[in-house]
């Protein structure tokens, strides 16, 4: 039997959410189990002629219908578009119909994180139009408690809806301890949850 894994699945496009990705992936990994699996999402475009490759040029590769249909949990990742989260991952959420009908994500635990350029940039609503979706898969959402320490403490990213981070203008901030630490929590969450509700 295969090991159960947390799907981590993310669009990037300046870095910044595939830098919290991999934090998350850590703190699944700090769980005994279980496992992170990091997948995206291909991006979208207005030209009906453009197509992405097969496989992406770096980074994760894309999520597969069975790679969705078989986590035990799920962990998404955007960054943020006028409050909402970004045309591609919308577009991968929309294709989901069959795992709806279904409800192979029923009773899951799924979480969510975004990056801003800015502090007021839309965070939490995007964090939160992102769960509008797991919620009608009939998913667990599992947020952020103030028991973590960093969530009260923080001078950068860092929400009770999810882990996010506050990327600058340039988009080059690089994560701070906090959101590290947050990003991290959410992780370690979701694989404890995830355990103990396949128990």
């Amino acid at each position: 039997m295969n090991e159960p894994y947390i799907l981590i699945l993310y669009y990037s496009h300046a870095g910044s959410v595939a830098q919290m990705a991999q934090q998350v992936a850590r703190g699944v990994d700090s769980i005994d189990g279980i496992h992170a699996m990091l997948r995206t999402v291909p991006r979208v475009s207005p030209d009906t002629e453009a197509s992405a490759p097969a496989v992406p040029e770096e980074g994760a590769i894309y999520c597969s219908e069975d790679e969705l249909v078989n986590c035990s949990g799920l962990a998404l990742g955007s960054p943020t578009r006028f409050g909402n989260m970004a045309a591609p991952m919308k577009y991968f959420l929309d294709g989901t119909a069959a795992q709806w009908l279904s409800g192979s994500l029923t009773d899951k635990p799924a979480g969510v994180f975004t990056s801003t350029a800015s502090h007021h940039g839309g965070q939490e609503t995007t964090l939160l139009t992102m769960l509008l979706p797991l919620l009608h898969h009939g998913m667990i959402y599992c947020g952020l408690p103030y028991s973590e320490p960093a969530l009260s403490q923080t001078s950068t990213g860092g929400t009770p809806y999810g882990p996010t981070h506050v990327a600058g203008s340039d988009s080059n901030n690089p994560l701070s301890d906090d959101e590290i630490t947050l990003c991290q929590a959410l992780g370690k969450r979701l694989a404890t949850l995830a355990r103990k509700l396949a128990n």
